[in-house]
């Protein structure tokens, strides 16, 4: 783990970051009444919790404003959203999630645009703590799919996205838009509070739901962005998942090695990443590969390829599975 900056970033501070940009990038300006707001997170302001606790005069300071939910209305309150706002908490499946309650408001008509994301803020001594007594953190750095991987690197982030109909967008002359949503896929592995379901149930699950409420055969799938956590469990449960739900195996890599594990938001950023790859037909590298990998069509580097569809994966402690597919 490096610290980039001075100390860990606060929630609020990532979200009015995010959102700021993806509204610009969007060719948007506040305000924006009528958009919806679906911003999610595992952790929300537990730094802030933690830091209240320490104080015996806790009740005196605003600690309202640090309930789960209060990163999504921070959004509302930043654009002057008057939508619906929803702050879905799924564990690591957060991100992916809030993508897609975003698409279901946006399909119903409920509103013409979301914006949706996560953010994580989990550089904590008892998220610390917490991670190092599951056995779950690396020590020399985090090596997704690798043979001798060691575990994983936490890491601090967040990734929003305008979802936007296509009849709003354009009407408005808006950007060409990165991608599209062709579906998702959610379940629930109702087996251990920390490990995958070792018989693949439920994330097979999402997954067939996954290509089936998209339309795809698995032949159609050109990259899946993995959740690749670097951890012996997770690793080896998501390319057992791959090898049984693809006779021909697409093209697969994990970007945790360079943002670290970013928790709730791990899946926004995850299909941020699968946006750009299809945007600029680059697959994005497997950061901290070292030769030794347990998956054999893992991007090792940025490589130029056609990309048509790209799946995002997520997998989430209590057994919470997604996947999302994305097309252009």
């Amino acid at each position: 783990m490096a610290l980039l900056g001075e100390q860990p970033a606060d929630l609020t501070d990532l979200l009015g970051l995010a959102v700021a940009e993806a509204i610009a990038d969007a060719g948007l300006s506040l305000p924006l009444p009528d958009c919806g707001v679906v911003i999610g997170s595992s952790r929300s302001f537990q730094s802030r919790w933690e830091g209240l606790a320490r104080q015996s005069d806790w009740a005196k300071h605003p600690w309202l404003e640090t309930l789960p939910h209060m990163g999504a209305i921070a959004v509302a309150r930043q654009i002057h959203s008057l939508g619906p706002v929803l702050a879905p908490m799924a564990a690591c499946a957060t991100g992916l999630t809030t993508i897609f309650q975003g698409y279901e408001l946006v399909r119903r008509g409920q509103c013409d645009r979301a914006i949706v994301g996560a953010a994580e803020a989990p550089i904590t001594p008892l998220t610390l703590a917490g991670f190092e007594q599951l056995g779950a953190l690396a020590t020399t750095g985090c090596y997704p799919f690798d043979r001798d991987r060691e575990g994983l690197a936490l890491g601090e982030g967040a990734a929003v996205l305008m979802l936007e109909s296509e009849t709003s967008l354009r009407a408005r002359g808006g950007p060409e838009p990165y991608g599209c949503i062709l579906g998702a896929g959610f379940s629930a592995d109702a087996y251990h509070r920390t490990a995958p379901d070792p018989e693949l149930r439920g994330s097979r699950l999402a997954l067939k739901n996954c290509l089936y409420y998209s339309g795809l055969t698995p032949d159609r799938v050109s990259y899946i962005h993995a959740h690749g956590t670097g951890t012996h469990l997770n690793d080896d449960h998501e390319v057992r998942l791959i090898r049984s739900g693809f006779s021909e195996l697409p093209w697969m890599s994990s970007t945790k090695g360079a943002t670290g594990h970013t928790l709730g938001a791990s899946g926004a950023i995850g299909a941020a990443v699968c946006l750009l790859a299809l945007r600029h037909g680059v697959l994005p590298p497997n950061v901290g590969d070292r030769g030794k990998s347990i998956y054999p069509r893992l991007v090792t580097e940025a490589v130029a390829a056609e990309v048509g569809v790209a799946l995002c994966l997520s997998f989430g402690f209590g057994g919470q599975n997604g996947a999302l597919a994305l097309g252009r």
